[in-house]
């Protein structure tokens, strides 16, 4: 009677520890034979788009081409949504479940403002930065935490100016405003001419960003090795940086081993696409998902899964300020900060949550 009660014992505890995994939210994951990114996120996330995710929480470990994973490789999943539940190394669930979302407060300034670190952003770049979004869009909210970490002696405030192009000249170049974000780091090795390699410090990375090429799924792209794109158009929105293009030892610009067709939009690029006039769009991953969405265009793009380019998102400062090293200082000890003390993945996991469940 004690074996059996104690066996019944064991029973009852493997159970009670099966349920308690199961209330766990994220965590580790090791790719089994048979898994692809794909794979994973359909089974894990019930969303086989969601590749992206695993690939992005991942970079280090499995480099840019998201079919370079391996069996026995451990791979970080992030908590969205309340999945995948269950894993090592997860959080518990209950700690998961997304704050109610609050847009941004701005607050006006006096004059005692000018004694403080003045950081500048704008609005519409969803989903990084945004007046109408969550603490004013994921990259907003890091940059918030991170500054409160570093708790400046003389304080900060957040500019929303919305004319992005007055951005880096004349309100950084002459030090009308002292830092801002969110801006991409072109390959200043193999670029060193680029005005932002020639006139911008870059803080440490805050979030990278997978660009993609979206492609009419009635005539989808294969791409591999870059000689699969070569003789393609490809559609990039006015504006919108193509250092990306000529990066890495590709010049495919430079070269013109790909033509480069310009809309006014991203809106407008999609609707060339599907004309068949441009053989794909090229665009961070959000706002193309996005894009689609808006458009009703979800079921007739392709969502090619080898990223032209991953992006960094920075803290700017132009090189002529007089404080520019100590300014990028202060905003790095914030950004390791709150990496170290869980802070930041929190961030991303709440605002990643939100913006999936809008795809």
């Amino acid at each position: 009677m004690k074996k059996l009660i104690a066996a019944a014992a064991l029973g009852l505890s493997a159970i009670f520890g099966q349920a308690a995994a199961a209330e766990t939210c994220g965590g580790l994951y090791v790719v089994k034979p048979g898994d692809s990114l794909s794979v994973i996120a359909d089974k894990l996330y019930k969303n086989a788009g969601m590749w992206s995710v695993i690939h992005n929480r991942n970079i280090a470990v499995i480099g840019d081409k998201p079919s370079a994973i391996r069996v026995g490789m451990t791979l970080e999943l992030a908590c969205l949504n309340g999945l995948p539940l269950g894993l090592e190394g997860g959080r518990e669930l209950s700690q998961a479940t997304p704050v109610a979302a609050q847009p941004v407060r701005i607050q006006a300034g006096d004059a005692s403002t000018r004694q403080k670190i003045n950081l500048l952003t704008g609005d519409d770049f969803q989903p990084f930065t945004g007046k109408e979004l969550h603490n004013g869009g994921l990259l907003t909210d890091i940059v918030n935490a991170a500054m409160t970490k570093a708790n400046p002696q003389q304080g900060y405030a957040i500019h929303w100016v919305d004319d992005w192009g007055s951005h880096l000249d004349p309100l950084l170049s002459n030090a009308l405003l002292d830092v801002g974000f969110p801006w991409y780091k072109p390959n200043c090795a193999e670029l060193p001419d680029n005005y932002r390699c020639q006139n911008l410090l870059f803080s440490d990375p805050l979030f990278e960003t997978l660009t993609l090429m979206f492609a009419d799924a009635s005539r989808p792209v294969s791409f591999a090795k870059d000689e699969d794109l070569f003789g393609k158009s490809i559609c990039r929105p006015k504006g919108y940086d193509t250092s990306i293009f000529n990066e890495n030892g590709r010049n495919w610009l430079r070269d013109e081993k790909i033509t480069l067709v310009v809309a006014p939009s991203p809106g407008d690029c999609f609707k060339l696409v599907l004309e068949g006039k441009a053989d794909g769009v090229v665009l961070n991953e959000f706002t193309g998902r996005d894009k689609m969405k808006e458009m009703g265009i979800t079921d007739r793009i392709q969502v090619v899964p080898e990223p032209i380019s991953i992006q960094s998102h920075h803290v700017v400062v132009h090189k002529s300020h007089p404080d520019a090293e100590r300014l990028l200082a202060v905003v790095n000890a914030g950004v390791r900060g709150i990496r170290e003390d869980g802070t930041y993945q929190k961030i991303v996991e709440d605002h990643l949550a939100r913006i999936w469940a809008g795809f």
